[in-house]
């Protein structure tokens, strides 16, 4: 009965779509209210449907209902509660229900908090959401109903993926979908825009929130995926530029140029029409993603679904969503307005080589990326483009665009004195010396090109905590009066800094990471030892434990630098009997400048056991810094300038004898 109602739920969704996507719509063109006023409530009434029938389904898991296919097929009894909850999303009909009820989030968000949106601006970005809406309810009920029943049902289920019953990919998916999905607002933003002929710094100001938090959220999913592979897989990388990593990355290079684009909107009123574009092409890329994890284009463990049909439906979806918004775009762009004029050298000029670095950063991962699939739907053949590619490719976009993002925030709006700006960056630039000598002096014998690069991400840094030290007189006046400063500071500022810096923390991190790890295969007997980097790893033996639905090899490696001990690392070797699949269990001891790694293999059946040490500088890096860019969103979004996308309404002074003037 109740996974029957969670379908019914889904219908009534459905309907509730159309209905929010039709006369709201019909409502903006005519200029009649009463229809415009029904798009909040049919969005609310949408999350409430489909937040039912999500509710629905997490409950056929948590009681392990197998008569539900759904059910059957990626949980088991004996599966702890925590992966219960979790395998909901873990696989491609559950994700869709979770991608819908996002979707619907982030549309009852906009019905919520957009009380000082135009009447006829709100209605069009609703209804824009409800067609995507209607468009991925219309997939998951014809092809992945999760509700399925099945008759005469299991006596078990099949259980999860083991890959997957993981903390970190456990909640990976939900907030990888949230910045898929809440580049939508985005999208519907651009596309109502499009329809009215109007584009102003307003509408900057009410999108750029929306784009802020997908982007967080995005950030966040790809840096906790990023993590789990480098724990859960044992292959001791952060990053291999899988296709399926590229597909959630080339949003984020795009959404991160939206997020730049739309400051220069609402500041100067210019780049309107990119900044259209780029909202389209971002959430696009998002769709894109979804049809390539879900069309069976790719083998990965990253991957849902590998259903032609259902990927023909996606495609479908993709070509009717770029192709119709792309075709609006052509037909609508000439008729905005140009916005103002700057010169080369000033923050916007700065903003748009921002731009251009991140878009043809995106161009290069989605030819890598999709070049490969191309020719083999061409003519049959298989390449593979991996890490030589990037390396050649990517990396060398990247370098600019550190250099410049000290530059930008520094700089004026309109034009600015390159002169000047490099002026207040000598403190910068001595963080840069600092950093590449600190390198080549604790690296002798490297090359030199890794310590020019951790140059560059000082400079960076230092570049950052300049900027905000400027912005509060830091040093330059009465300390009381540059704590006045910096606590009356818009957050958005604050928020910026943080992002900067995080930014060159985890570049410090991925340099480090790939330039300076070390790795080391022996075959060990119980009291045998091995070296790596300077640390002693005693291997100790392996004992066989039972955990609750797997079986596990582990071992136990004593770690010992100069006789002193550092840390036991106690690495498994895991099987999952219900779907016989292995999976290998990292042991990670961080001191946060550096990771000792160790894995184990199999046994050699005469004692000996196959270990792996892997000694990884400044990974622990990587991710501080992605958490340091989500604080610095999160603190940003504070702001009340973007928390409620509108100037803040200050009260007029009360005239003598009068009544209150009308708030501005």
């Amino acid at each position: 009965m109740i996974a029957e109602l969670g379908h019914f739920a889904l219908i009534l969704a459905l309907l509730t779509a159309v209905v929010q996507g039709s006369l709201p719509m019909v409502g903006a063109a005519r200029g009649y209210m009463p229809w415009m006023s029904l798009a909040a409530p049919a969005a609310l009434m949408q999350l409430v449907l489909v937040a039912l029938s999500f509710a629905a389904l997490t409950y056929v898991y948590v009681v392990s209902d197998f008569t539900v296919v759904n059910v059957a097929e990626n949980s088991h009894s004996a599966k702890p509660m925590l992966y219960k909850v979790t395998g909901v999303w873990g696989n491609h009909e559950g994700s869709m229900v979770l991608w819908i009820l996002i979707l619907a989030l982030f549309g009852s968000m906009v019905a919520f908090f957009g009380g000082n949106l135009p009447p006829s601006l709100k209605a069009r970005v609703l209804g824009v959401q409800a067609w995507i809406g209607i468009g991925f309810l219309l997939f998951t009920l014809l092809t992945s109903n999760p509700f399925l029943r099945v008759f005469p049902a299991p006596a078990d289920g099949r259980d999860l993926n083991p890959l997957l019953q993981d903390p970190g990919l456990a909640f990976h998916p939900p907030l990888l979908y949230a910045g898929y999905v809440g580049f939508s607002m985005a999208f519907s933003f651009a596309i109502a825009a499009l329809i009215e002929g109007k584009l102003d710094a307003a509408w900057a100001r009410w999108v750029r929130p929306w784009t802020l938090l997908a982007w967080a959220f995005l950030t966040a999913g790809i840096a906790l995926g990023s993590w789990w592979a480098y724990y859960e897989l044992g292959w001791g990388g952060w990053w291999f530029w899988d296709p399926v990593e590229n597909v959630s990355f080339m949003p984020w290079l795009l959404g991160t140029a939206l997020l730049h684009s739309a400051i220069v909107v609402e500041k100067r009123d210019a780049l309107k029409i990119w900044t259209v574009l780029l909202a389209i092409l971002t959430f696009s890329l998002s769709l894109m993603g979804t049809f390539i994890v879900r069309s069976g284009l790719l083998t990965s463990v990253h991957a849902f679904a590998t259903d032609p049909e259902r990927g023909f439906f996606i495609l479908v979806l993709l070509l009717i969503t770029v192709g119709g918004s792309l075709l609006l775009f052509a037909l609508r762009a000439p008729v905005l307005k140009p916005g103002g004029l700057f010169a080369p050298i000033s923050r916007e000029g700065g903003m748009v080589l921002n731009n251009l670095f991140l878009a043809a950063a995106c161009a290069t991962v989605f030819l890598g990326t999709l070049y490969p699939l191309f020719l083999e739907a061409i003519d049959g053949s298989k390449v593979s483009v991996g890490p030589p590619f990037y390396n050649v490719t990517f990396v060398p976009l990247m370098v600019p665009l550190l250099f410049v993002m000290a530059l930008g925030p520094l700089m004026p709006w309109k034009r600015a004195d390159l002169a000047g700006v490099f002026a207040r960056l000598k403190l910068a630039a001595l963080g840069a010396l600092a950093g590449a000598a600190i390198t080549l002096y604790l690296r002798e014998g490297w090359p030199v090109l890794p310590a020019a690069a951790m140059g560059l991400v000082a400079w960076l840094f230092v570049a950052s905590l300049v900027e905000w030290c400027e912005r509060i007189k830091l040093f330059r006046a009465p300390l009381g009066d540059s704590w006045r400063r910096a606590r009356n500071l818009p957050r958005a500022a604050h928020g910026m800094t943080l992002a900067h810096a995080g930014m060159a923390i985890a570049a410090a991190g991925m340099i480090g990471a790939s330039v300076w790890n070390l790795e080391e295969v022996r075959n060990l007997r119980p009291g045998e030892s091995m070296q790596v980097a300077g640390y002693d790893y005693r291997f100790d033996g392996v004992e066989q434990i039972q955990g609750p639905n797997y079986l596990a090899d582990r071992a136990q490696i004593t770690v010992t630098r100069d006789g002193r001990p550092v840390a036991v690392l106690t690495p498994e070797k895991r099987l999952y009997p219900v779907q016989n699949m292995p999976t290998t269990e990292a042991a990670i001891h961080t001191t946060w400048v550096v990771d000792l790694y160790a894995v184990i293999g199999d046994s050699d059946g005469r004692g000996g056991w196959a270990v792996r040490i892997f000694h990884e500088p400044l990974v622990p890096w990587i991710w501080i810094g992605c958490i340091v860019m989500v604080l610095g969103s999160f603190v940003s979004l504070s702001d009340r300038r973007l928390r409620i996308g509108a100037p803040s309404r200050k009260a007029k002074a009360v005239p003598a004898g009068g009544h209150p003037a009308p708030a501005e």
